[in-house]
């Protein structure tokens, strides 16, 4: 919930601050693919003993290649300044193993309300056209599923986490001034609160997202 609100106070900040001019948003809707990385795409847990006293040896969790959808509204408020504004989400399938142990199925889906910066460098923000920085925050809606069973319908032990993320990333937008446009875009995204696995979080779901997709 903190999260949220943090997210909705800078989203307000952003959009009445400072005499900024608002001008049509251009929407748009993308295809993305999540690239894991660092913790999130493999962590090996240390051995420990179970409640039997048996010593369970060590795990190790890895996600795959995932796929999600992006709508965004990006408002310009200056020939080289847009505020965007974001709602998504991803999914991933993974693995447990553990030397004589079952598999077990992991299954990790976010939904994702956002707000980012987007910097035109050839101040073509009116036109959401060409080259672009990006960069912001987002309130992420995290579930994270463990299975021994059929992954599409035996899911056994469901965590759910509420945490604050962060992107920045670049992208391009093809076309002409009117009319649809192509847009291309990789950005590194980082989970930043309640990520501390020694707490018994699960790690940072870190990604890189590659999006490919259309602005009107």
């Amino acid at each position: 919930m903190r999260s949220v609100a943090f997210l909705s106070i800078l989203t307000l900040a952003l959009v009445s601050g400072a005499n900024l001019r608002a001008q049509s948003p251009h929407y748009g809707l993308s295809l993305n693919l999540s690239v894991p990385s660092g913790a999130f795409y493999s962590t090996t847990y240390p051995a420990y003993f179970d409640p039997s006293n048996n010593l369970v040896p060590p795990q190790k969790e890895t996600y795959d290649l995932g796929l999600g959808g992006t709508f965004t509204a990006s408002i310009p408020m200056d020939r080289t300044l847009a505020v965007r504004l974001n709602l998504g989400g991803t999914s991933e399938s993974g693995t447990n193993r553990a030397q004589g142990y079952p598999t077990i199925n992991l299954q990790h889906s976010m939904f994702s309300l956002g707000g980012d910066l987007q910097i035109f460098p050839q101040g073509t923000a009116f036109r959401h056209r060409g080259f672009y920085f990006v960069a912001g925050l987002s309130a992420d809606f995290e579930r994270f599923d463990r299975s021994f069973g059929d992954p599409q319908s035996d899911y056994t032990d469901t965590t759910r986490k509420s945490r604050l993320g962060g992107s920045a990333g670049f992208g391009h937008s093809f076309g002409y001034d009117l009319g649809w446009r192509f847009t291309v875009e990789a950005t590194f995204h980082k989970t930043l609160t309640a990520n501390d696995v020694n707490a018994g979080d699960p790690p940072s779901t870190d990604f890189v997202k590659l999006g490919f997709g259309f602005v009107f």
